[in-house]
C-alpha cells in the first residue's frame, strides 16, 4: 500500500478511537472496513444526507471519500 493511503488509514482510525472510545485494534479494524468499502460507504452517506428526497439516482462516479 502507498504511504499516503496508510497515513489516511491511521488518521481515520485515530479519529474513530477518540470519538468512539474504542481500542486501537478495534478502531483500526473499523477504519480498514470503511477504507475497503469506500464506494458503498459514500453512496449510503450521500443518500442519507441528501436534502432532496426525490427518486433521482445518485451518480456514483462523482462521489468519493478520499
Amino acid at each position: 500500500m502507498q504511504t499516503h493511503k496508510l497515513s489516511r488509514l491511521m488518521y481515520m482510525s485515530g479519529e474513530i478511537q477518540r470519538k468512539k472510545k474504542y481500542t486501537r485494534s478495534r478502531s483500526l479494524f473499523s477504519a480498514w472496513a470503511i477504507f475497503l468499502n469506500e464506494d458503498i460507504t459514500v453512496y449510503h452517506l450521500a443518500r442519507k444526507h441528501r436534502h432532496e428526497r426525490n427518486n433521482q439516482q445518485l451518480n456514483a462516479n462523482n462521489l468519493f471519500l478520499f
